[in-house]
């Protein structure tokens, strides 16, 4: 007798079924197994990946592997595509699945932020991959999620208590209304009451090892809460916040704090006037482009500015301080009488609300600033890599070469200025006029100071000391790859582009 597939060896089994479909995994391994129905072919691998797209799905595989404890350790990769569900049931089927590593997930109206609590509520440590989508648009008026206060607010907090995880990426997306989906005609349920809870998450143990985050949360202002604490999300590369309420000063805010930044995607946000008819009216209708290349190219600087300033702040107060101490030290008092000029005692103006600065005296003496030093910060250089987003208005082969060269010439006049400010630096460096310091390098000891000092001081700066950290490098610090196709995979995109970056992580196009 000849060769028969029933002999095959089992290595070559599975190098077989590596070479299955992904979305027809299951099929064909079942097939295999009917075809060679005398060979041991490992028909375990169908429930290493289960994609379900219907609700009665869920129960199935429960009735399935509840009594299957075996089958559902094996389950690796989880994925339901679908807006009804009896959600009780998808909460007790993810309680039997432990090893999960990809897990992506529909929540429709049928979910309330409970179960959310409950999927979430153990940490989930060999987890590498968390889509959470939601749509709780409902049909008919109901007011039961406002009056109880049913919000997902509490989603976020359930993952910033995971202790030690390791997720490197996490894609949390409400879809916009449509009225193609939902009335509009009525107010429909919020998924986010407030977003303080992104604060709490931008500094959890989570965040230290996630580096893709999608992040849509429509015509919500989200970044603030992003940056807002010190290390928020300190390995961030790939940042997406589409459809959120995000301008070109957010977007500078963001280059500025989460300085490790590579791919930024911004799909229907209004980083630019949406009024192009105006723009052209006035002559120049792309000048918002170069603005905002200004504005990015320059976001290190900004950032450095507001490091100063607190700076300056501390040092003022922490001498002021220690003046009065040393005034009540030797009992000397103001003197009474009668000042050189009167001073009106009413004033028609506002109080100015400034904010008090309290200088702490706890932090290392290395970190004080000496008594009148003129400290300058040196700006960092911005390492986005490329911007992705929408183009308002009819799209063409000239309005798109005409934005992406505004968009150059901005950042270019950028780099410029940055060049000019470190060029004075520099010399101020060299004569001994301005003691010259930088940002401290991630999770350097100086660095590390700044989560149990803050920004006191000099805390969380390290002094410059070589020449050549001055040097702004201009090839290695290019323009970004600006695309403005929007996010249809069909449009014509660039090479490098954020969106392309963005549909190799999430494997979607949502």
């Amino acid at each position: 007798m000849g060769p028969s597939l029933d002999t095959l060896p089992i290595e070559l089994l599975y190098h077989i079924i590596a070479y299955f479909d992904e979305d027809t995994f299951r099929q064909s391994l079942l097939a295999l197994s009917r075809a060679l129905p005398r060979t041991s072919v490992p028909t375990h691998f169908i429930f290493e990946r289960i994609h379900l797209r219907h609700g009665d799905q869920v129960f199935q595989l429960y009735r399935r592997l509840r009594h299957a404890p075996e089958d559902a350790a094996r389950v690796r990769e989880f994925s339901f595509e679908s807006w009804t569900v009896d959600a009780d049931i998808f909460v007790n089927l993810m309680a039997l699945l432990p090893n999960l590593k990809y897990l992506k997930m529909y929540i429709g109206p049928n979910f309330a932020p409970e179960h959310m609590e409950e999927i979430f509520q153990r940490p989930r440590t060999e987890l590498r991959y968390l889509s959470m989508r939601f749509r709780p648009y409902v049909q008919r008026a109901t007011y039961y999620q406002f009056l109880k206060g049913a919000y997902f607010d509490s989603t976020l907090f359930a993952l910033s208590s995971w202790p030690k995880p390791s997720l490197p990426v996490l894609s949390i997306v409400q879809d916009p209304l449509d009225p193609a989906i939902a009335p509009t005609n009525f107010a429909q349920p919020l998924v986010f009451f407030r977003l303080d809870p992104l604060s709490s998450l931008a500094v959890s143990p989570l965040a230290d090892n996630l580096e893709h985050l999608r992040l849509r949360v429509p015509a919500r202002a989200v970044t603030r809460h992003l940056y807002s604490a010190l290390h928020s999300f300190p390995a961030l590369k790939f940042l997406d916040l589409s459809t959120s309420n995000v301008g070109a000063h957010d977007v500078a805010g963001l280059m500025g704090h989460l300085r490790d930044l590579q791919v930024l995607v911004l799909d229907g946000c209004p980083i630019v006037s949406q009024r192009i008819d105006i723009q052209l009216d006035a002559g120049d209708p792309f000048i918002q482009w170069a603005e905002l290349g200004e504005a990015m190219a320059l976001s290190g600087h900004v950032r450095a500015l507001e490091r100063e300033k607190k700076l300056r702040a501390w040092s003022e107060a922490y001498y002021a301080n220690e003046r009065e101490e040393e005034a009540a030290r030797k009992g000397k008092k103001g003197k009474r009488g009668r000042k050189g000029l009167a001073t009106a005692t009413i004033s028609l103006r506002a109080p100015e609300q400034a904010e008090a600065v309290q200088p702490s005296r706890d932090i290392p003496p290395a970190r004080i600033p000496r008594r009148d030093e003129r400290v300058r910060v040196l700006p960092p250089v911005p390492r986005l890599r490329a911007l992705a987003t929408s183009f308002a208005g009819a799209l063409d082969g000239e309005a798109y070469g005409a934005v992406r060269e505004e968009f150059e010439r901005g950042w270019a006049v950028g780099i410029a200025r940055l060049q000019t400010v470190r060029s004075r630096f520099l010399t101020n460096w060299h004569n001994g006029s301005s003691r010259v310091v930088r940002f401290a390098d991630k999770y350097s000891p100086e660095w590390e100071e700044e989560a149990e000092y803050g920004e006191e001081g000099l805390v969380g700066l390290v002094d410059v000391v070589e020449e050549n950290e001055f040097v702004v490098d201009v090839a290695s610090h290019a323009c970004p790859h600006l695309c403005i196709a929007g996010p249809k995979r069909d449009a014509a995109h660039i090479e490098g582009c954020g969106h392309g970056v963005g549909w190799d992580i999430y494997k979607d196009e949502i």
